[in-house]
């Protein structure tokens, strides 16, 4: 796990602070929103760079593996979430879309970090990252329509431009760039996507802390929102950690394929939700504040569930 992965919770920590504390003047808390999408487009097309579409042909190879982690992510996951909300947050509208938001996007990223401590199959994980990747897009404005439309009406224009926007221009760029540096792929694979694959964290931190300066005064008065939702992600997470555990057990997983498998139902895309949330929802800030919550909780989960996939492999090996 490299040392931006291990700082990356304290890296958003301290973008809420700084952003809380430059909100403070009323000329950057008036103009710091405008910060937002460019910062959030700059990340995504950076995410979009370091995950080559060719690997879509070996995330067939393992048809049970790409099977049952997709009808978890995408079927399961989904209901799960929109049930987690109508029990939790049926009183809070806004936290309840952000939930939902948050809980369609699986993790495109950090999760492979986890997988690896936990002596997981990273390369079966990697494989199945552009499947995850094309699926969350396509499906996170259907979601939103059908769960979200019941909660709030949602207009399909602002939800159309907001995709354009953070998604499918800074895809199209992506592998544009792709394309035109496959002649240099020296420069492509030791400068560009290195680079940029570095520089995730920094843009999704200046996002965050553009969001808070904006937002600055009205998220102070919200902080309960923070003792709202750390029950529903708490019950996502041990949930889907039980399904992923009897699900692999189910199909004879192998330890590290089980552990893929827990890896990538539990752990969520925060970044790619937070981007649409901020340009299709810019007059509720609430959305975006449990899409920056949500990692914040989740960061230290997978660390536990990592040792604790550890501990389940010795005691197999006994």
């Amino acid at each position: 796990m490299g040392t931006l992965d291990k700082l990356q919770t304290f890296i958003i920590l301290f973008a809420v602070g700084l952003g809380l504390l430059v909100g403070q003047a009323d000329i950057t808390e008036n103009d710091a929103d405008t910060f937002v999408v460019p910062f959030l487009f700059l990340m995504l097309y950076g995410l979009f760079l370091t995950i080559p579409l060719q690997q879509l042909k070996e995330s067939f190879l393992n048809s049970k593996f790409l099977g049952s982690s997709t009808i978890i992510n995408f079927i399961w996951t989904p209901i799960l979430a929109w049930g987690l909300g109508a029990v939790f947050l049926s009183d809070y509208p806004a936290l309840w879309i952000g939930f939902i938001m948050l809980m369609v996007t699986p993790c495109t990223d950090w999760y492979l970090a986890f997988t690896g401590i936990a002596k997981g199959n990273v390369s079966l994980s990697t494989s199945i990252l552009p499947i995850n990747l094309i699926l969350q897009v396509v499906l996170l404005p259907v979601y939103l329509l059908l769960f979200a439309g019941t909660i709030e009406t949602i207009p399909i224009s602002t939800l159309i431009e907001s995709i354009m926007i953070v998604l499918v221009i800074p895809f199209i760029l992506a592998h544009l760039t792709r394309f035109l540096l496959r002649r240099r792929e020296s420069i492509l694979n030791n400068k560009v996507i290195p680079f940029f694959a570095n520089a995730q964290i920094f843009f999704l931190a200046l996002a965050i802390m553009a969001m808070f300066a904006s937002q600055g005064s009205y998220l102070l008065e919200n902080l309960e929102v923070i003792y709202i939702l750390i029950i529903p992600i708490l019950m996502f997470f041990v949930i889907n950690y039980v399904i992923g555990r009897l699900v692999g057990r189910f199909l004879n997983f192998s330890y590290e394929d089980s552990v893929s498998l827990s890896m990538t139902i539990i752990a969520r895309n925060s970044p790619v939700a937070l981007a649409i949330a901020v340009t299709a929802f810019p007059d509720q800030p609430l959305i975006s504040l449990a899409l920056v919550i949500g990692p914040l909780i989740e960061l230290p989960v997978l660390a536990v569930v990592s040792q604790v996939l550890l501990f389940t492999r010795k005691e197999r090996r006994k």
